[in-house]
């Protein structure tokens, strides 16, 4: 039954990237040349570690992992791994990997020919991803296989009274690498003791990011001496919270506005509001040149990757997609010491739940709570100052997970 649900599934991507669907279209295409790039790229006698990322959100935790791998064992050859295209697409010229490919998808003889083409020493997983397949194609070669940054939770089918075959799959790792405490028990409760609490790695890498923070002159310039909210991975529904701040709200402020997904019409819609509101104006990031920057007073990001150097300039963060599926990063904004902000879908991230727990992060239902818990700390200076402060004491104190893994993975 699951070998027809990936075929079913290879079909489903090949009928959309027929009707015009661009990622199902980048997918199939990846899907297409890897095996060509694994039989011209790879070179013998090399000794391989392969790291398996589903897309960016875990491409981000596995890069400390890359490069602490890159600087203490230089004889490794790296190979990442992405299933999603938007995953491979942003990182497919990462200078830090030898090699990076999709990943086939989960037949039993995709997942023999990858694992005895690609000849990895050892592997990791990074969080989750459990194709059956490969999980046990790599457990009959007993190759050393690591999941990181596992972080399990009670509704999982792992810990259901149904949930023998998945278990089955958990059998296939040497060694679990998890978030918590809650993640460990979890495991031990169904047999698997074979798991030490590490952290996450994302700390480490949110820590080198803020070390290496850009800075941005037209950004400052923009900002000037005024408080400004930095709103990261945005979707519709916390624009439109956003926006109605921005027409409603009791104090001036400076916005920056960076979208998950760069669409014109929604780019487009946001300026247009804005000054239609009458409180101020709003500028792309791509036409700051040659103005006034500090004139304006919404800011919308309209690139990709410059997120991580922005949160250096705001005292409040907002973080999209928690009226979604789930929350974006939110270390990246915390580890500037500045409180954040987000939807109600954030129970499935850990570090969220810390951040709530200890007053470094807010989470809200609609407009009127995000107002009144952003007035109240606007209001209140030495509350906004405290909230800041145990944000990045939170993000400071979870640093060395990945030399943990390392430590016990490579000895």
């Amino acid at each position: 039954m699951y070998s027809v649900l990936i075929y079913l599934y290879a079909a489903a991507v090949r009928i959309a990237a027929l009707v015009g669907n661009e990622k199902a279209r980048q997918l199939l295409k990846g899907q297409k040349e890897v095996w060509l790039q694994l039989a011209t790229k790879l070179q013998p006698n090399e000794q391989r570690i392969w790291i398996h990322c589903a897309s960016v959100g875990e491409f981000e935790q596995g890069r400390p992992l890359i490069e602490e791998l890159r600087e203490k064992y230089p004889q490794y050859k790296i190979t990442v791994t992405f299933f999603s295209p938007s995953g491979y697409e942003l990182r497919k010229n990462y200078p830090d990997a030898d090699y990076i490919f999709y990943l086939p998808f989960d037949t039993k003889k995709n997942a023999c020919r990858f694992v005895a083409l690609l000849q990895p020493v050892r592997i990791f997983f990074i969080k989750y991803e459990f194709w059956r397949n490969y999980l046990r194609e790599i457990k009959r070669l007993n190759i050393p296989f690591y999941l990181v940054s596992a972080n399990f939770r009670q509704n999982q089918a792992f810990f259901q009274w149904y949930g023998g075959w998945y278990c089955r799959l958990l059998k296939t790792f040497t060694w679990f690498f998890v978030q918590n405490e809650r993640s460990q028990t979890l495991l031990a409760k169904i047999g698997f003791l074979n798991a030490t609490v590490t952290g996450d790695t994302r700390f480490d890498r949110v820590c080198k990011i803020v070390a290496q923070a850009k800075t941005l002159p037209l950004v400052e310039q923009f900002v000037q001496d005024s408080r400004c909210i930095v709103a990261g991975s945005t979707w519709a529904p916390d624009i439109n919270i956003l926006l109605r701040y921005i027409g409603e709200g009791k104090h001036p402020l400076k916005w920056i506005i960076a979208p998950h997904e760069l669409h014109e019409e929604q780019i487009n819609h946001m300026i247009e509001t804005v000054n239609s509101i009458g409180k101020g104006q709003a500028i792309r990031y791509s036409q700051l040149k040659g103005v006034q920057p500090c004139k304006y007073q919404v800011l919308v990001i309209d690139n990709i990757g410059m997120l991580s150097s922005l949160y250096r300039y705001g005292q409040i963060a907002y973080i999209g997609g928690g009226f979604g599926k789930g929350i974006h990063n939110t270390l990246e904004a915390a580890a500037y010491h500045i409180p954040v902000f987000f939807g109600t879908a954030y129970k499935k991230f850990q570090e969220a739940i810390d951040l709530v727990n200890l007053g470094g992060a807010f989470p809200v239902n609609n407009f009127e709570e995000f107002a009144r818990h952003l007035d109240e700390l606007l209001d209140h200076p030495e509350k906004l100052s405290q909230a800041g402060q145990t944000a990045g004491d939170f993000v400071l104190s979870g640093k060395g997970a990945t030399a943990q893994v390392l430590q016990l993975a490579m000895k």
